[in-house]
């Protein structure tokens, strides 16, 4: 295994970590870092449910934290994302505002993700900044993070519309 993968492992279980952070709030779970000269400036893990903000999404989170913690709206130069779920096209504009360096993210997010899947927004080339990306860091377990949040929500449901129509029989 190379040192950079080695390297984005290590950063995106921090990111994993986040997600479970969402998670366990009963919010998608999608959680991101932001690092910089081997540090972290910002996380975030996905809040729009709990905040009452369909911007809150986990990127969007940890640039707010990043940029605050270094008091500039521009990221550093050498600034890398890793994110557990491909950004939306929201994050996207907010991450070529930010003037990411570098995305990694683990799994790629067919209905709305803007990068590789359902839009590629970076290869339409009208964008001021562009920004390495890479996926498939960690793919597996956080693929399988969310995939156990959403069968665990089904559930849920499902058990709701019953007790509902338990309710409504009686």
């Amino acid at each position: 295994m190379s040192d950079q993968r080695e390297t984005d492992e290590q950063w995106m279980r921090l990111a994993f970590e986040q997600a479970a952070v969402a998670g366990a709030c009963n919010e998608v779970p999608v959680g991101a870092i932001i690092v910089s000269q081997n540090k972290i400036i910002g996380s975030g893990y996905n809040a729009p449910i709990s905040l009452h903000d369909p911007t809150a999404h986990a990127e969007i989170r940890a640039i707010r934290m990043a940029c605050e913690s270094i008091q500039n709206y521009r990221l550093p130069e050498d600034a890398t994302l890793y994110v557990t779920l491909e950004p939306c096209t929201m994050c996207v504009g907010a991450l070529v505002h930010a003037r990411i360096h570098r995305v990694v993210f683990a799994t790629t997010e067919p209905k709305a993700g803007s990068l590789v899947s359902a839009r590629q927004l970076l290869n339409l080339g009208y964008f001021n900044h562009k920004f390495i990306y890479e996926y498939g860091c960690l793919q597996e377990e956080c693929s399988t993070q969310l995939s156990e949040f959403f069968k665990k929500r089904r559930e849920q449901k499902r058990l709701l519309r019953l007790q509902y129509s338990a309710q409504s029989s009686d």
